[in-house]
This record gives structure tokens, C-alpha cells and sequence, in this order.
């Protein structure tokens, strides 16, 4: 089946959708199932997925919908949503990562942080991780 192209105000509303509208992200994306993966440019290099607009919003809702879409999850919804086994091991693997920053430049603890309580233990390992890397422990 194709799908017709995207314009750039169809992607500025999706993402914008993305923010915390549930029901015109569903229905935008019911238009055209492309709009899933496609990220906004607002300029000066600053990108936004759907994602990542539910993510460093602690939007749940959106972003479990969207990875159940076919969404690849990331880094930052994965702290978000309080998996902190995916964040554990990337982390790890590029500890530089720890200061990762999404859309908008907001940083990875950020997202844990609007996670509430769901993400506590990524909160807890992050912090953990700064701490440590701060006083070389």
C-alpha cells in the first residue's frame, strides 16, 4: 500500500500532537502510518520525534502507544517509562551517554526524572552514575 508523501506541517502537527494529545496523534496517524517514525526540525539542528516529545514530556500514555506502533524505542523513552535495564545497558556499554542530551537539548536525567515514579530506579541509577563519575569513586 503507499502512502502519500509527507509535508512538513503534517509532521509539525504530529509531533506537536506528540506533546499530549492523544486523540490527534491517533487520528494524524491514521492518516498516513509514516508520520510514526518522521522527526520535525525546528532548527539550529534540533530534532524531535513523536517519541521524543512524549518522552521529556512524561507523556506514558503516547509513548507505549507509539512503541507498540512499531516505534523503536530509545534512550530517552526507555528512562522515561523507567526501564532501566535497557538504560543500565547502554550506559555502560558508552558511559558518555550518561549526559545525553534529546529534542530541545534536555538531558537524560530529565526524562527519568518526568517518568515520576515509575522511572525512580533510573532516576536512582543515573544520579548514582554522575555521582560516582563526579568524585571518581
Amino acid at each position: 500500500m503507499r502512502t502519500r508523501p509527507l509535508d512538513r506541517a503534517f509532521i509539525e502537527q504530529f509531533v506537536r500532537a506528540a506533546h499530549g494529545n492523544f486523540s490527534e496523534l491517533q487520528r494524524l496517524a491514521k492518516q498516513n502510518r509514516a508520520v510514526l517514525t518522521a522527526s520535525m526540525h525546528w532548527g539550529g539542528g534540533d530534532w524531535e520525534s513523536a517519541l521524543q516529545a512524549a518522552a521529556h514530556t512524561g507523556n506514558r500514555t503516547i509513548a507505549k502507544w507509539l512503541i507498540a506502533q512499531g516505534v523503536p524505542i530509545d534512550l530517552f523513552a526507555a528512562a522515561m517509562l523507567g526501564d532501566v535495564t535497557i538504560v543500565r545497558a547502554i550506559v555502560e556499554r558508552y558511559p558518555h551517554l550518561l549526559y545525553a542530551k534529546g529534542a530541545h537539548d534536555i538531558p537524560l536525567l530529565h526524562h527519568a526524572l518526568v517518568g515520576g515514579h515509575e522511572a525512580r530506579d533510573v532516576y536512582d541509577y543515573l544520579t548514582m552514575k554522575m555521582t560516582k563519575e563526579r568524585w571518581k569513586v
